[in-house]
């Protein structure tokens, strides 16, 4: 909404905002908060509010716990399920360090970094994600159960999709919010959905891929369901994909999307355990129409990246192996930093695989290279790439290592 810091106090006086969330990240894309009363604003936006984050997922500051989260005004967005009177927003925030230098495990501020290393070279990126979730029958706990909330299938209507008015609540409250929905639709598994929102910027996308999750989990649980973002929910049923969409721009003319593919192939392994994070996402690659192979090709749905049949400023790139407990802050940034080496090296990608794969023959698919199989597979992609240690900070990299060994994952 692009509010500034003195209409985002105004805003709070004249709405009768009581609390106000201050919204980040945990290094893995968790969004965590702290709520402040209004007449803590002034300080919020003068020098940030200080928090003790040795709690964290991921930020590893146990000798050194202080860090300030600073609200970005323009993220202000009420919470419509919360109460009209005494209202909530929420905004999300950048974090330092008490002398007001960035921390290095806050991923949206990395996010930040990549769009600034582009724009100095005159490239723009704009990303748009397919988020996919299933919904199951909730226990009177609130609690998950294993029973699907319905029995449809891809793109079924009503009655059979009984979760259509849940979507529709669900797309109603994100445009309060300032997200715009494209499609929304029953995906292939029982009680398996799917919402698209608009391409934009590459930080308002992340911080809408963000809000989307918790807005599907509040609106899911205010019905009664549960919403389940894992990469696989049900066995023998299709996991949870997060497709995202990207193009890029020279000034104002749209740019070539070959040199942005190649550079994507080039260091998918090692992107990899960072955009497919837990052991669950390796039971999703390469099954059931999940990708499995580094292939790319226009318009065939079986590959890694497709190109939608679309032209001039409508043309873009399909990653399809992410999954949902990817962070976008990360995921994308990466995807610039690939993107960009690819550019400036004027690399072109290799031929397309216009075969569909999944009926492929196995002599058809001898050549192919594999996306890792598993995460210790990914992991080691990631520390043996001299992408990775180029262009992430080694905090983050360690983060992720670090959860992999704690929970044996890594053999």
């Amino acid at each position: 909404m692009n509010y500034t810091s003195q209409e985002v106090k105004q805003f709070v006086e004249e709405e009768d905002v009581k609390f106000i969330r201050l919204a980040f990240c945990d290094v893995f894309g968790k969004q965590k908060n702290i709520s402040i009363m209004p007449g803590e604003l002034d300080r919020a936006f003068r020098e940030g509010i200080a928090i003790d984050a040795w709690a964290v997922a991921g930020f590893d500051c146990f000798d050194r716990s202080d860090i300030f989260l600073h609200p970005d005004p323009q993220t202000l967005a009420i919470l419509p399920w919360r109460p009209e009177h005494g209202r909530v927003i929420r905004m999300f925030c950048d974090i330092t360090w008490p002398d007001g230098s960035p921390f290095l495990c806050d991923t949206r501020g990395y996010l930040k970094k990549a769009v600034e290393y582009a724009a100095r070279k005159g490239y723009s990126f704009r990303f748009g994600t397919e988020q996919e979730f299933y919904f199951f029958k909730s226990d009177m706990e609130g609690e998950r159960t294993d029973i699907p909330y319905d029995k449809a299938g891809y793109m079924d209507i009503g009655p059979e999709d009984r979760g259509e008015n849940i979507r529709r609540e669900i797309c109603i409250t994100l445009e309060q919010m300032g997200i715009y929905p494209e499609s929304s639709h029953h995906e292939e598994g029982p009680g398996q959905n799917e919402i698209d929102f608009k391409y934009c910027d590459a930080l308002k996308s992340a911080d809408d891929s963000i809000t989307f999750r918790g807005v599907v989990k509040a609106i899911a649980g205010r019905n009664g369901v549960y919403a389940d973002f894992m990469p696989k929910p049900l066995n023998e049923r299709p996991g949870n994909g997060m497709h995202i969409n990207f193009s890029v721009k020279f000034g104002e003319n749209s740019a070539p999307l070959s040199p942005v593919i190649a550079g994507i192939l080039e260091n998918i392994r090692a992107l990899t355990f960072f955009m497919n994070p837990i052991k669950e996402s390796y039971d999703r690659l390469g099954n059931l129409m999940a990708p499995g192979y580094i292939t790319w090709a226009r318009e065939n749905r079986s590959v890694l990246i497709r190109v939608p049949a679309a032209s001039g400023e409508y043309e873009r790139g399909e990653l399809r192996s992410p999954d949902t407990m990817s962070n976008p802050y990360l995921a994308y940034a990466l995807i610039i930093y690939a993107g960009m080496d690819a550019l400036e090296e004027k690399k072109e990608v290799s031929p397309s695989t216009d075969v569909n794969l999944y009926r492929a023959t196995e002599e058809e698919l001898a050549d192919l290279d594999k996306l890792p199989t598993s995460l210790s597979e990914a992991a080691k992609a990631a520390m043996e790439s001299d992408f990775i240690h180029k262009y992430l900070p080694e905090e983050i990299l360690k983060a992720y290592i670090d959860r992999a060994q704690n929970n044996n994952l890594l053999g």
